[in-house]
Parts: structure tokens; C-alpha cells; sequence
């Protein structure tokens, strides 16, 4: 997992402090826009669901990427939790890069499951995220290649990429945003590691792979996307 935390990560982060019994506790950072810069990021049991939570030092969600008018080029701002989570937790084929939730705001396109719209509303997505030099941040949503046929979960948005979009509303509070998910959804295992990310991704602007790119990383909670958060049973 560690040899998937590319240089552009760890540059681009500031100092964490140590990490509490489930989360991690990371230090403000006056270099981070406020809406990104997290200080606290935990994953928590919470009966029969998993509440990841993230908090940052202005009001979650605020701040959003401009609209272009087009597809290609466009932007996408995240807040992202990567897990040690299989990828055949969340429906594809075992093993194909780094699990992560991520909610995400893109105001020029719209990828909800069986054609729902949601260019206009904060929402939630499984991704699958792979090491690629050719984004700013080194790392991508990973493609699925022309003709090939992966195995994909039933609310796949029908996107070429590893990505997947059930219906996980999440909640924004002040400078907090919470998303709960069934752990029946995803099969979770009794316990799992996570860090928390805040990031630009950028479209490709000439449709190719890598189609979506981590194109700027705000901020790691740990420093060093090592994943020291610790979900317990």
C-alpha cells in the first residue's frame, strides 16, 4: 500500500500529530484553504453502519469548483477517505489499487447510478485509485481499458473508471462532513486501516487514460497517506 503514496502526497501535506485510538488528529495548516484543511478524520463502528468523518477548520463544503461548461478539462473537489479495504469489498474484482470513499462536487457532469443527476449536490462515491505519474498528484481513478469487461457493482454510474455510486447522502455540519454506510453493503471486516485526503481531481481534457486524475492534493491527515487510522469492531 505505502508504495502507492507518490512524492506529490507527502509534499503536499503538513505536520500530523499522533493518532487517537481510531482517528488522526492532523495539525492546522495556514498553506491549506480553510474548507480542505483537515484536523481530524475518523471512521467509526456505529451499529449496523460505519460513519466516516471528516473536520476541517472552516465550513465543510463551502468551497467549490467553477463550472466550465464542458466534460473535458473539468474540475472535481473531494474529500476522500482511503482505506485498507479490498476492492472486492465494494464490488470489483480483488486487488486492484487503493479503496477509498470520497465525496465529491463537480458541477459540469453528472455520474449517479441508472442516470441520476448530481452535478448540483455534494455525493458520494467508491473509488478505485492507482499510482499514475501522468497526474499531478501521481495518483488516478483507475480506467477500465476499451473491450474489456470487469466485474462492476450495480450502481457503476457506467464511467470507464473504478467507481461506483450508492446512495450514501452524505451531511455537512458546521465544519464536518459525515457519510454513513451499511456495512452490510460492502462486506467490511471486523477491523481496517484509513487516512483522510481533501483534493482537486481534474478531468482529462482530451477524454483519454488517465480520464480522471488526483490533478492536486490539498491535504493527508497523516502526512504520509500511510494509513494509521484504525476502525475496531
Amino acid at each position: 500500500m505505502k508504495t502507492l503514496a507518490s512524492a506529490a502526497f507527502m509534499a503536499a501535506t503538513a505536520l500530523a500529530l499522533p493518532v487517537a485510538a481510531q482517528g488522526i488528529t492532523s495539525a492546522p495548516a495556514a498553506a491549506v484553504a480553510a474548507p480542505f484543511d483537515l484536523v481530524e478524520t475518523s471512521i467509526r463502528s456505529e451499529g449496523a453502519h460505519l460513519v466516516f468523518r471528516s473536520k476541517v477548520r472552516a465550513e465543510a463544503g463551502a468551497s467549490r469548483p467553477a463550472a466550465t461548461g464542458q466534460f473535458a478539462g473539468s474540475d472535481v473537489y473531494a474529500y476522500v477517505w482511503p482505506t485498507s479495504l479490498n476492492s472486492g469489498a465494494i464490488g470489483f474484482a480483488q486487488d486492484q489499487g487503493i479503496v477509498a470513499l470520497a465525496v465529491t462536487f463537480h458541477p459540469d457532469f453528472d455520474d449517479g447510478a441508472k442516470g441520476a443527476k448530481n452535478r448540483h449536490v455534494w455525493h458520494s462515491h467508491w473509488v478505485v485509485l492507482a499510482e499514475d505519474k501522468a497526474c499531478g498528484g501521481g495518483l488516478k481513478v483507475r480506467d477500465i481499458p476499451a473491450g474489456s469487461k470487469p466485474k462492476l457493482p450495480e450502481t457503476w454510474p457506467g464511467v470507464p473508471l473504478l467507481i461506483d455510486s450508492p446512495d450514501y447522502p452524505p451531511v455537512f455540519a458546521g465544519e464536518a462532513v459525515e457519510v454513513r454506510v451499511p456495512k452490510a453493503a460492502i462486506g467490511a471486516p471486523a477491523d481496517f486501516k484509513f487516512d483522510g485526503v481533501t483534493a482537486g481531481l481534474k478531468v482529462n481534457g482530451n477524454l483519454h487514460a488517465p480520464l480522471l486524475c488526483v490533478n492536486a492534493v490539498f491535504k493527508v491527515a497523516s502526512g504520509t497517506l500511510s494509513l494509521p487510522g484504525s476502525v475496531k469492531p
